[in-house]
Formats: C-alpha cells, structure tokens, sequence
C-alpha cells in the first residue's frame, strides 16, 4: 500500500476553544497543561551550523530571536513576528504545542506512566514521539531542547538546511522548500504532518495504543481546517498570498477527511499495530459502542444504535468510522464520480470484519485506495460556489445523519458544520451577524457531544438538524 507522508478567522467562529468542553478539547489536542513561561532570546544561525556540527534539528531559540519570530507585539513587516508569544501562549489553545512536554510530568501524565509500569513518561520515546521535536542526539544543535514540547521544527521540518534562505532579504518559499521545509501550505502535506501526532503513524512514539488510552490517554480524534483555526500564528495577507496561495477552508476540511481516512486503513494494515497481545488492536475502532453504562435493570440498555453505513453483526465492535461518514459526505458533494466507489468500498470493509483479520486487511486496502483517489481529487480541483452549502445539506440529510449513532462520529459532524460556516462567511456567502444567527443551534449540536456520558443520538441528530436547516435558509 502506496503512504503519504490559514486561513482568515472571522466574526462567525467566536471562541471554538470555549464551545467545546474541556474533555473535546482535551481529546483533539492530545492534552493541555496550563503553563507559563519566558520568551526565548535568540539570533538566526547560518546553515554552515549543520556541516560544523553534523546536525540538522536547530531547536526553538534559534527562532525566538526578537528580528525574527520572537517579537513582544506582531508589527512586523513581512510576517507578523510574534508567532512564538502564540506557540507558547500559557492558557490559549494556541499555546498547546508548547506545552506537550510538560504534560508529561503533569499528574495526568504521571498516572498513565504508573498505570503502564514506566518509571517516567519524560523519557519515554512511546511519548516523546508527539509530546515534544523527537529526533536522535545526534541530529540536535546546541539550542536544541527537548522540554520545548512539540516545537517549530516538529511541524516546519529540520531547519539547518533552510534557515538562512528563510531570512535573507529576497528569499523564496520555494527556495525554503527545496531546502528542506515542509511545504504546510499545500493541504495534503500539512494532513500528512498534523495526523503523525493526532491520529497516528509507524514512526517511534507516534501510535497510541489502547492500553495507554486505557491508562487515561484521551481518545485521539483529527479535524484538520479546525486544527489549522487552533493553530495559526500568521495573517493570511496579501504578502502570504503572493508567496505560498491559500488553500479553501473547505479545500483543507474535505482533504482531512480523506488524509485520515487514508491514514487509518493503512495503520490497521501494519501487522505490527495490529495486535495488543490475544486482542486486535482496540484503538482502531470506537471507544464508545462498548464504553458505556452497564445497567441490570428491568430494562436492558444497548451499548449502539445500528448504523446503517455498518453491516456488521449486532455486537460486534465497530471500527471508528467518524471521519469515513464525513468523507462519505465529501464525496457525494464534491467529488460525485468517485462517491459509489468510496461508499461501496466502506461498506464492504465494515462487512468484511465479519470474516476474520484477513478479508479484513484486504478490504482496508481497497478503501485506503479510494481515500487516496479523493485526497487527490479534492486537492486538485478549485473552491467556491456552492460547495460548503452541498456538503453542509448532505451532512443533515437523511442520507447521512441516519449515521450519527455514535459520539465520535456526531463530534465530526459538529465540527464540520461549524468550520463550514466559516467558510461561507470567509467567502462572503453568509454575513458576519447571520453566521451569529445561527451560534445558539450550533452550540446546541456542540452541547450534545459535551460528553460522552450525556450523548444520546436521537437528540443530537435533531440538534445538528435545526443548525443545517437554519444554515440552508440563508444559501
């Protein structure tokens, strides 16, 4: 099987952070520790650092200077120049990154290392891998620290080869790509990137397992237009425009779909993330069709709702599907020719968990196939009409909510109408105070996956319905 390694904000999207709970937060970000700390003072190294010393990883400092990124105030002229007072923001979730490590020596962290009988979660690679810039000794510079958390390097890539092309007067992006810059501003790229940590991948210390999840590891989810929205420490300007493009908010929310889609066939595939001793591995499949109370009252309580995208045998633990039904939807909006192989294909790899791990793998890599076919599609082709209006319509149609049965799946949905209708308004479709019209529904769907505990399909399907119904009014 073939791997593969910001847009403006506006008025319409009032405190996301704030609208989701503390545990969706918690979940999507891989943990938040709250805390605080100084500014790093440094000056830009010439690239020679790397064939003096023989490593390409520079470290945090060595961005931080205050004529590069580290200024107190964004003022500056090309770019803004505070991006790393947003990196290490103590208590926005902006600030996340920089936190990571940290999170390691927190209670939470200590309490799943002693759950899984390790002396220390800071010196684990199984953590490190996403809790800070993990790379060999060897590859660090003298500025290089790994109590940075996860930090400019993590995402940008090992900067000794660009970081001079990156600040000389007249340098390109392409210069800094051909140097070794990842090339975030292409949407496939940066899904590529971004899922390492926030869904999974085979390097060292980037694959959750169950076991960790059940020593207190929150569940892993991945939204990418709404990861960027957390993320972004840069204005989407005229400059930026002029150097690197902007991708569509839809363009990178319907490429994340695929990407993790893409993503999570190929990682169920790796028979070496395939088991957990007598068990497959749990992570794969969904948390909450097993995870829920067990009563033994007079009436019984089912632990799912049958889904109708999933024809598997009544018990049978379903594989996580959240971003295989929203991708379904992208597929019948935006890329229709490909839409009935891409269902088709879902469906047949839900059924073929039925059979045993083989037929299973084999189905895996039929969708992993389609996924990618989308993730092209999707990339390649323009923005703009009517296309979040179709697939915000699709997501609360009848074709689709029906499967929203499960709280992983309805958060997708939630957060896809949400960053949709900042799409609209990034377009100038919806204005500023209709979009403000339509936050009580939103938060209404958002208060319905607020917990797991709390989640019951029926009302969050009549939630996410007045929301897409009020947004279809205004196309």
């Amino acid at each position: 099987m073939t791997k593969r390694d910001a847009r403006t904000g506006t008025a319409a999207r009032p405190g996301l952070a704030r609208l989701l709970s503390p545990r969706a937060i918690l979940s999507a970000l891989s943990g938040l520790a709250l805390v605080a700390g100084g500014l790093f003072i440094g000056l830009p190294q010439d690239s020679s650092a790397q064939a003096q010393g023989g490593y390409s990883y520079t470290g945090v400092a060595t961005c931080a200077g205050s004529t590069c990124h580290g200024r107190s105030e964004g003022n500056g002229a090309v770019v803004r120049q505070d991006e790393i007072a947003t990196w290490q923001s103590p208590f926005a979730v902006s600030g996340a990154h920089s936190r990571a490590y940290a999170v390691l020596s927190g209670r939470r962290g200590q309490q799943i290392a002693q759950s899984l009988g390790w002396d220390d979660a800071t010196s684990r690679g199984e953590c490190l891998g996403c809790h800070a810039t993990y790379v060999p000794a060897s590859d660090r510079g003298p500025r290089f620290q790994v109590t940075d958390g996860v930090g400019c390097e993590s995402c940008h890539g090992p900067a000794a080869g660009w970081l001079a092309s990156h600040y000389e007067v007249g340098g390109t992006h392409a210069a800094n790509i051909s140097r070794g810059m990842v090339a975030l501003d292409q949407p496939q790229v940066r899904a590529g990137v971004c899922l390492d940590c926030h869904y999974g991948s085979e390097k060292e210390g980037q694959f959750v397992t169950h076991a960790m999840m059940a020593a207190g590891h929150p569940r892993i989810s991945f939204e990418l237009d709404l990861f960027s929205s957390f993320q972004q420490h840069h204005d989407v300007d005229a400059d930026y425009m002029a150097r690197k493009g902007v991708a569509d908010g839809v363009q990178l929310w319907a490429v994340g779909q695929a990407e993790a889609v893409a993503r999570a066939t190929d990682l169920f595939t790796n028979p070496r993330l395939a088991t957990e001793g007598l068990f497959p591995q749990l992570t794969f499949f969904d948390c909450h069709s097993c995870h829920r109370q067990i009563t033994d009252g007079a009436e019984r309580r089912l632990t799912f709702e049958v889904n109708p995208g999933r024809p598997i045998i009544f018990g049978q633990p379903p594989f996580n599907d959240e971003n295989v039904i929203m991708l379904d939807a992208v597929a019948t909006a935006l890329a229709p020719a490909r839409a009935e192989g891409f269902r088709s294909a879902s469906r047949e790899f839900h059924a073929a968990m039925n059979r045993g791990r083989e037929p299973a793998v084999a189905a895996a890599a039929t969708l992993n196939a389609e996924a990618q076919r989308l993730s092209d599609a999707l990339a390649a082709r323009s923005y703009g009409g009517n296309d979040a209006f179709e697939v915000v319509a699709i997501i609360g149609g009848r074709a689709t909510s029906s499967r929203f049965t499960d709280y992983a799946g309805s958060a997708q949905a939630v957060m896809a109408v949400d960053t949709l209708l900042n799409s609209l308004v990034t377009q100038g479709r919806i204005t500023v105070g209709a979009a403000a019209s339509i936050r009580a529904d939103i938060n209404r769907a958002y208060a319905a996956v607020r917990s797991p505990e709390s989640y019951n399909p029926g009302d969050f399907r009549a939630a996410l319905g007045q929301a897409v119904g009020a947004i279809g009014r205004l196309r």
